[in-house]
């Protein structure tokens, strides 16, 4: 089919970089919005634009029958969803699919199945993908559970079926952990995500989280584009990105490349999607899919230099591929920063009205940003407000180019978490690339122990 308007049901600076992948490549762009986004730069810049509610997003960026409404009123042919919002929600895509729009990203089967994590595990066993030893479906009961533990051996963890982002997960570390861990991560999980349902797998204590970007078309052609190292985290909400791993090399990039593509292939998948993996002492295991475009697909396009969201437009019109595995080149190294409003010591957060922006420029930067000097950064959403991505030859001149670029970028108005990357930066641990997905807590830890005297 022909795509020539796409309706983009996101805001901030995601809705912004759909748009401009679009202008490019000549399709017009419907924007959405909330009241509270009414001044919003995807609003400004879109061709068209709908107002399809107040702030809360439940009421507006969840507002189904609204943003079908609006695509209909504005004859959009297709849906992007961005990440977040409804980019997950088979029902909704089906609901596109049904109104006879094109839905940008991966059939509403396989929305479905990736969103339990016990389906999804089921699934990966069967296609051969490796994963973390545990239990083979939801546990039935405290009892189940000290038996799959005693198996696998402590420390463990108990995880929510339908959950992500670290919440309904609990660490047992002995037998006489378990039962509060069970049912910590039970309520947990009822109250986040309306389903009680935990699966237990071992806890590895020092993994890395290295997760890897694929693209398939609807004519069973499956690539893959390489890895990301997302260990650096808090409270499972990812800081920095790394394009490749510090501790990969090619030979284990392109055994798991081909591994996932021949998954894939198998599943009949479609579009993009991201597999992540915990990786220690040159292990991988699956322990989820996301089946939409990343926070973090820049880093992989500064290293590649391929459009994922083109990719993703044009395959959603049904166009293949056009190159195989052997045709993509790995340049360089990518690092990624996200900015959030958010005070850079205590995590609170800083909505406000920015003063003053000035975003860093120079070979090798790119800015993914919504924020202009006078935008008011409202309080109802995620807290990202920018991601500064850089591209050197090497890791080190990447460092090097982040380390520059962070020091040139101005956001005034707000607090944001500039401070923290710029420490990152210097720390000689992450410069030598020696750290786990525990490590920046630790680094957090250090750096408010050392503020408070």
């Amino acid at each position: 089919m022909k795509i020539g308007k796409v309706l983009i049901a996101n805001r901030g600076e995601i809705a912004l970089r759909i748009h401009r992948a679009c202008q490019e490549m000549g399709i017009r762009t419907v924007a959405v919005h909330s009241t509270a986004d009414a001044a919003a730069m995807h609003v400004r810049l879109a061709d068209e634009s709908v107002c399809i509610g107040p702030p809360a997003a439940r009421d507006s960026y969840l507002n189904v029958a609204a943003i079908l409404s609006a695509a209909a009123i504005t004859g959009a042919d297709a849906v992007h969803p961005g990440y977040g919002f409804l980019s997950e929600n088979a029902n909704f895509a089906e609901m596109v699919e049904a109104h006879g729009l094109a839905f940008i990203g991966p059939r509403p089967e396989h929305i479905r199945m990736m969103g339990d994590k016990i389906a999804a595990k089921d699934a990966m066993r069967r296609l051969g993908v490796p994963l973390v030893p545990g239990s083979r479906g939801a546990l039935a009961s405290v009892e189940e559970a000290r038996a799959v533990a005693a198996e696998v051996k402590y420390p463990v963890l108990i995880k929510a079926a339908a959950g992500g982002g670290g919440r309904g997960m609990k660490v047992a570390r002995s037998e006489a952990e378990i039962e509060e861990a069970w049912r910590v991560a039970r309520t947990e999980a009822k109250a986040a995500f309306g389903d009680d349902a935990v699966y237990l797998e071992k806890y590895l204590d020092r993994p890395r989280h290295i997760e890897l970007q694929v693209l398939a078309d609807t004519h069973g052609n499956v690539v893959h584009f390489g890895e990301r190292d997302c260990s650096l985290q808090r409270r499972h909400q990812k800081l920095v990105e790394e394009a490749g791993s510090p501790v990969l090399n090619a030979a284990e990039r392109d055994a798991l490349g081909a591994q996932v593509t021949r998954a894939l292939r198998e599943l009949g998948y479609r579009n993009a999607g991201t597999l992540e993996f915990l990786w220690q002492d040159g292990q991988f295991a699956f322990i989820e899919m996301n089946t939409r475009l990343q926070v973090e697909h820049p880093v992989t396009e500064m290293l590649c230099g391929i459009d994922l969201v083109k990719e993703q437009l044009r395959v959603a019109a049904g166009e293949p591929l056009g190159y195989d595995q052997s045709e993509i080149r790995f340049h360089g190294h990518a690092i990624e920063c996200r900015i959030t409003a958010e005070d850079p010591d205590t995590f609170a957060p800083s909505p406000g009205r920015v003063t003053t922006y000035h975003a860093p420029g120079g070979l090798g930067v790119r800015v993914d940003s919504a924020l202009y000097s006078g935008y008011a950064v409202p309080p109802h959403y995620d807290s990202l407000v920018a991601k500064l991505v850089v591209h050197g030859v090497t890791r080190s001149e990447a460092i090097a180019r982040l380390r520059r670029s962070l020091a040139e970028m101005v956001v005034d108005g707000i607090s944001t978490t500039l401070p923290l990357h710029r420490a990152i930066m210097e720390d000689p641990e992450f410069q030598a690339g020696d750290y786990t997905i525990h490590w920046l807590e630790r680094f957090v830890a250090r750096r408010t122990a050392a503020a408070a005297g």
